[in-house]
């Protein structure tokens, strides 16, 4: 496949690619929305959490393109998003204890999935990385902390609402 002269009729200029990284892109673009979402769908109670969305979204697409373009992530926004991971963590100390089947009203959807689209976009750098594209760590690493921000918060949220998680009991592992 190869795009025509129309540009009305091209969404983005590597989607004809074949290989992972525009597909990591469109995972890292997924993820920005799934941010976007999640902060549109706060209530007004919890400007603590807007304001940490508000500055975790635009590093979704500083991710985004920091394989094709230039590193735009660093180590002072991992040390950063750590810092808010463990600030949440004490907050909700006593729910970390099992996994939970991943509900709630809005915005826990959206942050579940925004949770499960940076864990595809680690993924995806592991594809790329087969490729002979070099990934520097603190991409994947800023994906892990984002995936495991994004599952605290919806502990947070949750606990805030009065709401308890229900606990997920594996028949495949444990016990």
């Amino acid at each position: 496949m190869k795009p025509g002269r129309n540009h009305d009729e091209l969404c983005y200029p590597f989607i004809y690619e074949t290989s992972n990284l525009c597909d990591f892109e469109v995972v890292t673009d997924e993820l920005c929305g799934h941010i976007g979402a999640a902060y549109s769908l706060l209530p007004p109670d919890m400007p603590d959490i807007a304001a940490d969305l508000d500055r975790v979204q635009p590093l979704a697409f500083h991710v985004n393109g920091s394989i094709r373009g230039r590193l735009a992530i660093e180590e002072s926004d991992l040390a950063w998003l750590q810092e808010r991971l463990h600030h949440y963590h004490e907050e909700v100390r006593d729910r970390l204890q099992s996994f939970v089947l991943p509900r709630g009203t809005q915005p826990i959807p959206q942050l579940h999935q925004a949770r499960s689209a940076a864990k595809k976009a680690v993924r995806l750098m592991v594809r790329i990385e087969q490729e002979g594209k070099d990934i520097p760590m603190v991409l994947p690493r800023m994906c892990n902390l984002m995936c495991n921000f994004f599952f605290v918060l919806t502990l947070v949220i949750n606990k805030r609402r009065g709401i308890d998680e229900i606990p997920f009991i594996s028949k495949s592992y444990g016990r």
